[in-house]
């Protein structure tokens, strides 16, 4: 069975271990911020951390409250990223996980184009770049392991298990304290569905998430664009080889005469 996990944001106190042990276990450079300084902005994710976490202050009977949002690749069922890849450098896993391999990227960065929570990020700054993203610890649920981030919470602020389970897991905290949570699961039904879920006592768009998002899968509507624009780009390269071959010889013919 697909692996999924729910993250209850009314248990997350910010505490960033997650985020700690995501760069501990992917072997990431740990940098004074991980998101440009922004602690509100989803899309702010510098491409040296897959996860990390945002901050949000409201104002309750003029007190001030923060929230927290664990924020990391959604991990979807059907995924848009994977459908416009066209060297199959992404995967959706049996066991969940949109695995990336390093080794098949082209540089197009069509994933992160496609993707509608803006989560692959690439290498700028970085000699020989790559996309990066969540991986979702795929390594250590081949092993029978739990995600380093879940593993590390002191909150219980993740709930990993089977897909089914975590959705009915979701459904009964919503029934059982109505009064606590937004009534929506925020994952259940956006982009078709995806691996990772959130619950909230605050409305998600006062969070910082996209409430735009269609709920059928992306894949269809994503690759109906992308499939017109590779015959474009060899159309392109092919016409510049070209035009480079003709230059050449024009030069080598100029040389000799």
């Amino acid at each position: 069975m697909s692996k999924a996990v729910l993250i209850d944001l009314t248990r997350c106190i910010g505490c960033r271990g997650c985020q700690i042990a995501c760069k501990e276990w992917n072997e990431r450079k740990a940098r004074r911020t991980s998101f440009h300084g922004d602690y509100t902005n989803p899309t702010a994710l510098n491409s040296d951390c897959y996860t990390h976490i945002r901050f949000h202050e409201q104002e309750k009977n003029g007190v001030p409250v923060w929230s927290f949002v664990k924020n990391q690749c959604l991990h979807c069922k059907e995924p848009a990223c994977v459908s416009v890849c066209p060297v199959t450098a992404l995967k959706k896993t049996e066991a969940g996980p949109v695995v990336y391999r390093y080794d098949r990227c082209i540089g197009c960065r069509y994933c992160m184009v496609a993707c509608p929570f803006h989560i692959p990020k690439y290498e700028w700054e970085s000699a020989l770049p790559w996309v990066q993203k969540c991986s979702f610890c795929s390594e250590r649920i081949k092993d029978g392991m739990i995600p380093a981030c879940i593993k590390v919470c002191p909150t219980g602020t993740m709930f990993y298990e089977e897909y089914d389970k975590v959705v009915a897991e979701a459904k009964n905290r919503l029934n059982r304290s109505p009064a606590k949570y937004v009534k929506h699961i925020y994952g259940l039904e956006e982009a078709g569905g995806t691996s990772w879920m959130y619950i909230s006592g605050v409305p998600f768009e006062d969070l910082g998430f996209k409430m735009n998002i269609p709920v059928a899968p992306l894949p269809d509507l994503t690759w109906e664009y992308v499939s017109h624009v590779l015959p474009l780009f060899g159309i392109t390269f092919v016409a510049g080889l070209g035009a480079w071959v003709i230059t050449r010889r024009h030069a080598n013919m100029n040389k000799e005469g």
